[in-house]
């Protein structure tokens, strides 16, 4: 077993942190593997940033405002230093007593990555409804192949990370960035446990982010390194359009139809414009493609500090 980094965003956590600390530190004590333990607070305002400089050992980093859950991840993975990465929600929710077993299942079947899988969700109707539908959707768009995308609970390996910076709500869908790039992606099911203080950070906005960026992981996977493939097709389909309606509009005419009391020459050209805007706009996508791929990626964040407290 090789030593761990455990990554735990939180936000308005301070009656869970110092328990999650604990359970943490009984688990991982006794690995035999060297460990730390990341905690990004994501600009808490109940007095979360107070609690954790009451621990260690753990690295705390701050960041300077609430830039959400995927910025906090992205900061912990980039400031992790073992070859193991394990990120877990901040709300006692997800058990660390799982770790164990999900390393052990990393390790015996050579993946990249091992998610959680909440077999027996401890949440409200409606989260485990849109959870649900998510997944549904998600298996439909982005095929990743496992049932719980949405468990915070995984392992990775650190090289996984390697160029790929996180924003938005993509860190529901890093294996299947990861799967895109060709890791190896397991599932295990694992304990999830109801919560017992604090509030839920879910809400209607956030799962409307989180479809957004499913969609966007969808055109990524498919058309990422081709995008005039997709817009350029676009083009031809509403040039297609375009040509029939100007073959109505000319029969109309030959037939005595007076074009301005009919619609057709103005659909007609009006289809040719948008054709025409596919197509400019596929050939701007290759170009920023490229221009993408050779610049290193920038972060959406900023962090206020990092501290290692000892023990």
């Amino acid at each position: 077993m090789k030593p761990i980094s455990f990554i735990i965003p939180v936000y308005n956590e301070a009656e869970n942190v110092e328990k999650l600390h604990q359970e943490i530190n009984a688990m991982a004590s006794g690995l035999g593997v060297a460990y730390e333990i990341i905690m990004i607070d994501d600009g808490s305002t109940d007095g979360t940033y107070n609690k954790l400089k009451q621990l260690s050992p753990v690295t705390i980093i701050r960041m300077r405002s609430n830039f959400g859950q995927t910025p906090a991840f992205d900061a912990g993975i980039k400031a992790a230093q073992y070859p193991y990465l394990v990120t877990m929600d901040g709300d006692l929710q997800n058990d660390p007593a799982d770790v164990p077993n999900l390393v052990k299942h990393l390790e015996e079947n050579d993946f990249d990555v091992v998610s959680g899988w909440r077999k027996y969700r401890k949440d409200t109707f409606s989260k485990k409804f849109v959870s649900r539908v998510a997944n549904l959707l998600r298996s439909v768009l982005v095929k990743d192949g496992i049932h719980d995308s949405g468990c915070s609970l995984k392992i990775y390996k650190k090289e996984c990370f390697e160029n790929i910076h996180l924003y938005g709500e993509m860190h529901r869908f890093i294996p299947a960035l990861l799967k895109m790039k060709g890791f190896q992606i397991g599932e295990l099911p694992v304990n999830h446990r109801a919560r017992t203080a604090g509030k839920t950070k879910y809400n209607f906005k956030r799962t409307m982010k989180g479809f957004a960026d499913m969609v966007m992981i969808w055109y990524w996977n498919r058309y990422a390194t081709r995008p005039f493939h997709f817009l350029g097709t676009l083009g031809i389909g509403v040039f297609v359009v375009s040509f029939f309606a100007g073959l109505v509009s000319l029969w109309e005419y030959f037939h005595g139809q007076d074009m301005s009391e009919t619609f057709w020459p103005m659909f007609t050209l009006l289809t040719f414009l948008i054709g025409l805007q596919f197509f400019i706009l596929g050939f701007i996508s290759d170009m920023l493609m490229k221009t993408y791929y050779g610049q290193p990626g920038q972060t959406a964040y900023s962090i206020k500090s990092i501290e290692k407290r000892e023990k």
